[in-house]
């Protein structure tokens, strides 16, 4: 690695000054040596800017990828392993059982089993409450919660992540293949597009693992997911009103409006019965979550609530037979394991393009929300989880679960929550709960014949009301006032037109902030804190720093592209403008210099800001001079300043205080040597004597 050389600036040694920086071809005052501010220069190094060391394209284009695709490095535990450490070390990666498999012990086991049972518990009631959601059979519910686990034990990475359908992916799922197809005119079929719509789910998913590709996710920022989530489970909520009231004939629409309407249109179906019901047993669950959440070693409570009133509202239904006094049940459902469904997906035909988006967004909400519950969890514990990995998982779990008559999953914050709080140990959880699953499918399924759908209404609102957070939306309120108002977009737009919809406006917004930020770049002026080398944003520390006489110092906070370089070129003009106005104030500015130290990239047309901006600010006596150009800018400075105008030594620099103190002391020489020159050609001649 090239070494940046440097001279030292001696304060009392002007003539080493001279030879080191050429005569300052702008006009010159007298004054401005009166002007110039002190910086301290005792021992100052002026270090010169030197290129980086020689890399080739290819080298340059492979550094680039790694950064971009590899930023973990995942294959570094590979190195300085033998071909037979690199072996299990590679099985070890692409199936994290093997990892912890061989050293588990009876003391993990117990702990899994306890937890894997309790999260069953709520797995069974929520899982054949969010296939309704998803206007999909009861049963699809429980075939979704039996395959996905086993196949994420085997495949992820997360101790505490425990998988099965979601609310808000069923919500998506259903409101857009119900837009081309009806769940109750034509049942197979929707049937069939749901597992192929959850089929290209995991395709997405795991190939934006296996391309490392997960930074596309980040797209969904926290104020949009909090709005989002927010908006759709008012709209979940909305939606339970039918069971809640017992209506029959209710609007399959997805926006507030619409569903309140039909709510007060059809009074007539309401059902005193089924209201009378559903309100005691949403009370119950809504009292059992609040006293987990404010005594959390009682987590089972909130955890065994929703079965306890399945099974408690399904023993008063069938003893008191309400199924014929307006109270309507789930019915009879299948018994067995899944059964396949490979000939079931639909690669062609008319709805093809719906199946594809609704996997596309599907997909990709179901992704963020397990990713984002896995990394919660491991923080708490301390352990990582691999991003990538996740994505693999999780697609290769729902591209299984579509041939297996499951559709849509991924990580439940409330089921981890409760596998968290039950102490598990690891991934074996999710096989307990399968495995439960699994007895509930082959022996238990006639009992739910009875079982109210009411129950699963209240147990739907209890789940999503959680993901309400008024708290979060406030944090955004007092930290970032764009923020908030890209969550209230998300939140309005989902109850107001649709979710699908609400999310798009929410990320447009998003992603047109990031083009605000790209095309207007933050662009402060310097100025010195006196008695130090040290410069600071005028705006900022307006009490401490001052500007300093002579100079304009820009710093520019931003990668320079063509989408910016217009912009960067008006607004330094602006300034130099301002300070030309201000010039009774302060003396005409002789430099200005621009602190690149946050110019990480830069591209062609930005090169040719400078080239640009030299020659404008040359014609009004000043000179443009650089500070702390990065590697990538200096190689292409190089290549297109053929006349070296802008590498000069005098006009390149690795400080500003470098800068000022050099460019200071020679304006203070050459303002001396005029004034010597003045003084002798404004002598009177001396008359000379003869002897």
């Amino acid at each position: 690695m090239e070494e940046a050389s440097h001279d030292k600036i001696e304060g009392s040694s002007p003539s080493k000054l001279n030879n080191q920086h050429p005569t300052i071809n702008t006009p010159s005052n007298n004054n401005n040596m009166h002007h110039c501010m002190d910086i301290p220069m005792g021992g100052l190094e002026v270090h010169k800017v030197v290129p980086p060391p020689h890399r080739s394209t290819l080298q340059k284009l492979m550094a680039r990828l790694k950064e971009t695709f590899f930023p973990d490095d995942p294959l570094h535990q590979f190195k300085g392993q033998p071909p037979k450490k690199q072996w299990i070390l590679g099985a070890q990666y692409v199936f994290p059982i093997l990892e912890w498999g061989p050293t588990y012990s009876f003391k993990l086991l117990k702990s899994d089993i306890i937890s894997g049972v309790t999260i069953a518990s709520l797995a069974i009631p929520q899982g054949i409450s969010y296939a309704k959601l998803a206007n999909l059979p009861a049963i699809v519910g429980l075939y979704s919660s039996f395959v996905p686990p086993l196949v994420y034990a085997v495949l992820g990475s997360s101790k505490d992540l425990a998988v099965g359908p979601v609310s808000i992916a069923s919500l998506i799922m259903g409101s857009m293949l119900m837009q081309e197809v009806s769940p109750t005119k034509d049942p197979n079929l929707f049937l069939q597009l749901a597992f192929t719509s959850t089929f290209f789910s995991g395709i997405i998913q795991a190939s934006l693992g296996l391309l490392r590709l997960g930074f596309i996710i980040d797209f969904l920022s926290k104020a949009t997911l909090i709005g989002f989530m927010a908006g759709a489970a008012v709209i979940v909520s909305l939606q339970q009103l039918k069971s809640l009231l017992g209506i029959q004939n209710f609007t399959k629409k997805m926006a507030v409006v619409p569903v309140l309407s039909s709510v007060f249109e059809e009074r007539g179906e309401w059902s005193w019965q089924t209201i009378l019901m559903g309100v005691c047993f949403l009370l119950l669950l809504l009292i059992a979550r609040h006293v987990s959440m404010r005594k959390p070693k009682l987590f089972w409570v909130s955890a065994g609530a929703p079965l306890a009133s399945v099974i408690i509202s399904t023993v008063i239904v069938f003893a008191i037979k309400a199924n014929r006094h307006g109270i309507s049940v789930i019915g009879d459902l299948q018994k067995g394991l899944n059964p396949p469904s490979w000939n079931m997906l639909i690669f062609s035909g008319t709805h093809i393009g719906l199946v594809i988006k609704t996997g596309i967004i599907t997909g990709i909400i179901a992704l963020t929300e397990g990713i984002a519950v896995g990394r919660t969890f491991a923080t708490l514990r301390e352990y990582r989880v691999d991003g990538n990995k996740e994505m693999i998982a999780i697609g290769l779990m729902n591209i299984i679960g579509s041939i297996t008559s499951c559709y849509i999953t991924t990580g439940s914050f409330s089921r981890s929550a409760v596998n968290h709080n039950a102490g598990a140990k690891t991934a074996l959880s999710n096989i307990v709960m399968s495995v439960t699953v699994m007895v509930t499918l082959l022996f238990l399924m006639p009992l739910f014949h009875y079982t109210p759908n009411v129950i699963l209404g209240a147990i739907i609102v209890t789940a999503v009301i959680g993901l309400i957070d008024v708290p979060a939306a406030y944090h955004i309120w007092k930290i970032d006032k764009y923020d908030f108002i890209v969550l209230v977009c998300a939140f309005l737009g989902v109850i107001f037109i649709s979710v699908q919809q609400g999310l798009a406006i929410a990320v447009g917004i998003s992603v047109f902030k990031i083009l605000l930020q790209v095309t207007r770049p933050r662009t402060v002026v310097l100025g010195n804190i006196p008695g130090t080398d040290v410069f600071r944003d005028l705006h900022h520390y307006n009490e401490a720093a001052v500007s300093v006489p002579g100079f304009l110092i820009i710093s520019i906070e931003a990668a320079i592209n063509f989408a910016n370089t217009t912009y960067l070129n008006e607004r330094i003009l602006r300034w130099i403008e301002e300070e030309e106005d201000d010039g009774n104030k302060h003396p005409n500015i002789r430099f200005v210099i621009i602190d690149m130290s946050a110019v990480s990239t830069i591209d062609t047309t930005g090169i040719t800001l400078f080239g640009d901006l030299r020659k404008a600010i040359r014609k009004k006596g000043v000179e443009l001079v650089l500070v702390n150009p990065l590697a990538e800018v200096v190689e292409k400075l190089q290549k297109v300043d053929k006349d070296n105008e802008l590498m000069r030594p005098d006009h390149l620099y690795l400080s500003v205080g470098e800068a000022i103190a050099s460019l200071s002391m020679a304006m203070k020489n050459q303002a001396s040597n005029m004034y010597d020159e003045e003084m002798q050609t404004n002598a009177p001649p001396q008359k000379l004597t003869t002897a």
